[in-house]
């Protein structure tokens, strides 16, 4: 059972990475997302940004990396996997991973619509 699953809506921090150890083959996304966080001294909005890591498996991840670029907006589904290990000092450490079972594309972000205008100019050009 998978208790704790997240859906996350953010773009790219980057381009996304595709790794291949032994016979895993994975892709890392960075996804950041601007919140509200109230109103400064001036009366302006302020904003927090959160970032978050998360990976793909597979086909999954192959499809990530092909088809997305720094910019673009992600709508992720993952569960949550807990790491839990004991470093050098013998101290017990926490963190968790977020590991994404299904995605949607969102908008495209600056270099995939450049992309897009790039081939539409492309095709209204005559033969």
């Amino acid at each position: 059972m998978n208790s704790f699953r997240v859906i996350a809506v953010g773009n790219l921090a980057r381009n996304p990475e595709l790794v291949a150890k032994g016979d895993t083959l994975y892709t890392r996304v960075c996804l950041v997302g601007n919140d509200y966080a109230g109103r400064d001294e001036e009366g302006g909005a302020r904003e927090v940004i959160t970032s978050l890591w998360f990976v793909a498996f597979g086909a999954l991840g192959e499809a990530i990396a092909k088809n997305t670029l720094k910019g673009d907006q992600l709508i992720v589904e993952a569960r949550v996997r807990a790491n839990n290990w004991t470093d050098k000092q013998g101290e017990k450490q926490f963190d968790h991973s977020f590991i994404i079972e299904g995605f949607r594309f969102g908008a495209p972000g600056p270099s995939r619509r450049e992309q897009n205008q790039h081939r539409e100019e492309g095709a209204e050009q005559p033969n």
